[in-house]
């Protein structure tokens, strides 16, 4: 059974370690060859837009834009809609291969057999 990954980032610049250690997990457990699902909410809801997701500018960490172009690769990406619905973020702004979903779909796939959640 393929292992799989759930990680959710809640930040951006206000914890720029912290969004900058998700991007990496998430990139590196695709490359491992995990199944993993990238959930964006809060600020990092800006990521899920081209061009408007900040620069983090941390000293010897991959760029987040390098990151999650690994995930969107090799994984899958979802912007949370009640995010996107309070900073006006519309499916018609997304990059491609992004998708928008609710709570419901977030809880079915944290409860779904062997998957392994993070947080951050």
């Amino acid at each position: 059974m393929t292992p799989r990954l759930l990680v959710k980032v809640t930040c951006a610049a206000d914890a720029p370690e912290r969004a900058n250690q998700a991007f990496t997990v998430a990139a590196a457990a695709c490359a491992a060859g995990a199944s993993v699902s990238l959930w964006l909410t809060g600020d990092a809801a800006w990521w899920a837009v081209p061009d408007k997701g900040p620069d983090l500018g941390l000293e010897h960490a991959r760029p987040v834009e390098d990151l999650l172009g690994t995930v969107l690769d090799l994984g899958r990406v979802t912007l949370c809609s009640q995010c996107a619905e309070r900073r006006g973020i519309t499916a018609e702004d997304l990059r491609p291969r992004v998708t928008i979903a609710g709570a419901a779909s977030f809880v079915e796939e944290a409860l779904g057999d062997g998957v392994q959640a993070l947080v951050y």
